[in-house]
């Protein structure tokens, strides 16, 4: 399987560069079209009480933008940068999620504690949950030229979860160390679902080894990053704003938790 079109979010945030980056990387690697949309919130120049759009901030920042966007990129057969150009938080919104909807993967940025004032609070997630298409989130931390040599798959019996699979499938073609895991209260309740998972990758040419973590507590979103960890893993795939299969884990609890705390880039599908 193959992506045929990517798109990545850029602004004037010192990872924007890091985004563009790996979407050029997974561009190249497929011969997909790479769509970089540029898009912040910013406030209009004022003379006097005479506001005007787009302001000279913006206009330096869109501008560095495309420059970097079209040197990154100046290897690929088909590329294009788009402006919304519209600085208010709804606008930027809007037409960033009408322009993820046609794309085979988007490529977002984690926004970071306390940093990061270019977008909403809630743009990120606000993009997965209407976008329809799968979302790659890259950390504000750390990089990341190539991902998917050793994904970690979160599974469990959802609609979310089946989406992010075989969103994924793309991005774990060359993968050597791949690891299916579940939560469970016991253990027997999630290993056969975890098991038919493996198998679909099989079925894909991908090699996976399943693994059910039984958990008594509420702390399952902290086992799965540990585990992340435990596996030097470098991809994330995982449903969004589910429930996870714990009726005690509010819907879309462990997609906030990990995007606020995600070490590896993270897909995610709804």
């Amino acid at each position: 399987m193959s992506l045929k079109n990517l798109m990545v979010h850029l602004d004037s945030g010192e990872r924007a560069g890091v985004r563009l980056e790996l979407a050029v990387s997974l561009a190249r690697q497929h011969g997909a079209r790479l769509i970089g949309v540029f898009g912040q919130r910013a406030a209009a120049q004022r003379v006097g009480v005479v506001a005007t759009w787009p302001s000279a901030d913006y206009v330096a920042a869109r501008d560095a933008s495309k420059a970097a966007f079209e040197k990154a990129s100046g290897g690929l057969a088909r590329a294009e940068w788009i402006d919304v150009n519209r600085g208010s938080d709804t606008e930027v919104l809007r037409q960033v999620t009408n322009l993820a909807r046609h794309a085979d993967l988007v490529v977002l940025g984690q926004r970071e504690h306390g940093g990061n004032t270019l977008l909403p609070e809630d743009f990120v997630m606000e993009v997965i949950i209407d976008c329809g298409r799968p979302v790659l989130v890259i950390p504000y931390a750390g990089e990341f030229a190539a991902i998917g040599k050793r994904p970690m798959i979160a599974w469990h019996d959802s609609r979310e979860a089946a989406h992010a699979l075989n969103d994924a499938l793309p991005l774990l073609d060359d993968c050597t160390d791949a690891w299916v895991l579940s939560f469970a209260t016991r253990h027997d309740d999630a290993a056969a679902s975890c098991a038919a998972a493996v198998r679909q990758l099989a079925d894909h040419g991908i090699t996976a080894r399943p693994e059910v973590l039984v958990v008594e507590d509420f702390g399952i979103m902290d086992l799965l990053l540990n585990r992340i960890s435990d596996r030097s893993a470098d991809l994330l795939v995982m449903g969004a704003h589910g429930q996870i299969g714990f009726p005690f884990v509010s819907r879309g609890a462990g997609t906030r938790y990990i995007l606020q705390h995600m070490t590896v880039p993270v897909l995610m599908s709804c």
